[in-house]
């Protein structure tokens, strides 16, 4: 009932993604949680660092805001370059690829039966399928074939600026509202044990994403963020011991 396909046709597995673009969001998730794990993690060695010299609200505040603000900057700044970079990459071998397809149509038509053979089609079926492909759309057959590309989604540095300065944003604020909130005896104590738990969640969130062992994931951003945290700390308590 309301299923148009024949009694011989392949399902779909229930639950299992079957569309174009679950790639490319699966990688602006999986960018999302690591940069709310790097604004976790650096703005608790901020906060951390200045608690270990001073327990004075203001100069954690300062420099919490601040490390913030130039965080979140330079998050957007360096994913906006490299996915320009990117971007532009792609663009010029699609150009390529159009110039190739009308200066020699054979030449490409061969090159597209040569990869399906090397994928494992005999020889007249890859021809076969270099044919009706070519006549479909030959452009976006010899692009997903030969350069793994979807014209229609190219990636959008704007956007990649902006998830990634706002993530950062997000998992920044966590280490800052923890270490001014609670009271002053108490509030290297109680950041530790907040920015842990929150580089727990994203080390779980991150290994569901990746489909790797959790327990490796969560180890491994719970111990740096706890190395960070002590490193850090360290250094402002010998800084503020020594009168500097």
């Amino acid at each position: 009932m309301g299923n148009s396909a024949g009694p011989g046709a392949v399902q779909p597995h229930p639950g299992e993604p079957h569309f174009g673009g679950f790639a490319s969001r699966l990688n602006w998730l999986r960018a999302g949680v690591l940069g709310a794990d790097d604004g976790i993690v650096s703005i608790a060695g901020i906060v951390t660092g200045v608690a270990g010299a001073t327990m004075a609200r203001g100069p954690i505040l300062t420099a919490g805001i601040a490390g913030l603000f130039a965080g979140a900057i330079s998050m957007a700044l360096g994913e906006y370059v490299s996915v320009s970079s990117q971007r532009d990459t792609e663009r010029a071998l699609l150009d390529k690829e159009r110039a190739e397809l009308a200066e020699a149509p054979g030449q490409e038509l061969a090159e597209l039966t040569a990869l399906y053979q090397a994928k494992g089609l005999s020889a007249q079926t890859a021809r076969t399928v270099a044919e009706e492909l070519t006549r479909h759309d030959a452009f976006a057959a010899h692009v997903e074939v030969e350069l793994g590309i979807d014209p229609g989604a190219l990636t959008n540095p704007w956007q990649a600026a902006t998830a990634s300065a706002a993530a950062f944003t997000i998992g920044a604020l966590l280490p800052l509202v923890a270490v001014l909130a609670p009271p002053t005896s108490w509030r290297v104590p109680v950041t530790f044990v907040a920015v842990l738990v929150a580089l727990a969640v994203t080390g779980e969130v991150s290994a569901r994403l990746g489909g790797t062992s959790r327990r490796a994931a969560v180890a491994r951003v719970v111990i740096g963020g706890a190395l960070g945290m002590l490193v850090t700390y360290g250094i402002g308590h010998l800084v503020h011991s020594a009168g500097i």
